[in-house]
């Protein structure tokens, strides 16, 4: 049979069907920006936890700062005159500046108390106590 005498119409070219292989570019893109979402939730998430914990370390020794200096206001035995004096205090490393505001209450018998912390301008904690006349 020559090939010049078939005619196109019966002539059946069989080609291997075309798989495509791998990714279009549409599709990498598409992956790469879920991917970057994902990893820019995950980051705030990280910093938001590492802030809160250093604002509860910053709590926690602020604390520790008020409750020593109304301890030594109740410990000196007399009774503190009203007004306000400031005090820097050191924990664990961090300076802290602490003011003591002494009220006079109803009761002559009795003062309140105040301590504020400041950290960098910044405000931290406020503790009162009552202290009475021993």
């Amino acid at each position: 049979m020559n090939l010049t005498s078939v005619s196109p119409a019966r002539l059946h070219i069989t080609r291997p069907a075309q798989r495509a292989h791998g990714f279009t570019l549409i599709e990498v893109l598409v992956a790469l920006g879920i991917v970057a979402i994902a990893l820019s939730a995950g980051l705030q998430a990280t910093s938001a936890l590492t802030h809160n914990a250093l604002r509860q370390s910053d709590i926690l020794l602020a604390h520790v700062c008020a409750e020593n200096e109304l301890i030594k206001t109740r410990l000196s035995r007399q009774m503190p005159s009203v007004g306000e004096s400031s005090v820097t205090c050191e924990q664990a490393g961090r300076s802290f500046d602490l003011t003591l505001n002494v009220q006079p209450t109803p009761n002559p018998s009795f003062r309140r108390v105040t301590a504020r912390v400041v950290q960098e301008g910044n405000p931290v904690l406020s503790l009162s106590t009552i202290v009475g006349r021993y």
